[in-house]
């Protein structure tokens, strides 16, 4: 069975202060509309005057966590991206915060999956993070250690993917 087309003409914010960073994720994404920032003012003043489907916003350097809340605002898909503030505090953040989906830098190659499985779980009524931690659970064992979890238990056993 062929697979879903749910990229095809989205538009897409891009927000990185790292310029090879943004032409990697245009280029990865070109079957979308994509537009992008290099700081929180760019990013802050194109979410407010320009429509968008999806934004993929980086944590440091850019505020991304203050963008979130405005992309949020706007009903946008939303899409942590980070290499820096790859820790377990920082997805639970994210989560909490109501990004969509959570991206290690290193794991940015496949941004065309984890947008596809975020968008396909919104349409079907389900968790955008159930796909997410079958994505990523080996990747957070390797990074973190296989008890990455521990540290706040009852959060995570509250999460959809337990």
């Amino acid at each position: 069975m062929p697979k879903q087309d749910y990229l095809t003409g989205k538009k897409v914010l891009l927000v990185d202060d790292e310029r090879d960073i943004l032409e990697t994720l245009e280029d990865l994404l070109s079957m979308c509309e994509t537009v992008k920032a290099v700081s929180f003012t760019e990013a802050q003043n194109l979410l407010e005057t320009r429509t968008f489907d999806i934004a993929i916003l980086d944590i440091m350097g850019v505020d991304g966590y203050r963008l979130l809340e405005i992309a949020k605002s706007k009903k946008l898909i939303t899409v942590m991206l980070t290499a820096r503030a790859l820790t377990v505090d920082d997805i639970k953040r994210s989560y909490l915060e109501g990004a969509d989906s959570y991206v290690p830098k290193e794991e940015m190659v496949n941004i065309e999956d984890f947008l596809d499985d975020v968008i396909e779980a919104k349409e079907k009524g389900e968790s955008t993070w159930t796909r997410w931690y079958s994505r990523l659970a080996s990747f957070c064992e390797k990074k973190f250690g296989k008890d990455w979890q521990d540290t706040d238990r009852d959060f995570w056993e509250k999460m959809p993917f337990y």
